[in-house]
């Protein structure tokens, strides 16, 4: 029996919990015959142009975000310099 407590005075309630289901049967050679078997047949797999064009958007998304960073950590760097060049004066 789980319960379940409320910090509210006549709240809360209680229920019964089923026991985890435990069928861990499988055997590692099924195990590995199956994912194949997904991986070959069940899974759509990209065109060579879908996954160029998807490189594409990558590969530019992560030239800006690091340009961005860039900008942050120099913009950050010339003010801290400053900062300090005043209070050392």
């Amino acid at each position: 029996m789980v319960e379940h407590w409320s910090p509210k005075p006549g709240v809360g309630s209680s229920s019964l919990s089923s026991p985890a289901n435990n069928n861990n049967t499988m055997g590692l050679k099924t195990y590995v015959k199956e994912s194949y078997n997904e991986l070959a047949h069940k899974v759509t797999w990209p065109s060579w142009q879908e996954l160029q064009s998807s490189a594409i958007v990558v590969l530019t998304a992560t030239f800006i975000f690091a340009l961005i960073v860039l900008l942050m950590d120099t913009t950050f760097s010339v003010l801290m310099k400053d900062f300090l060049y005043k209070i050392l004066e």
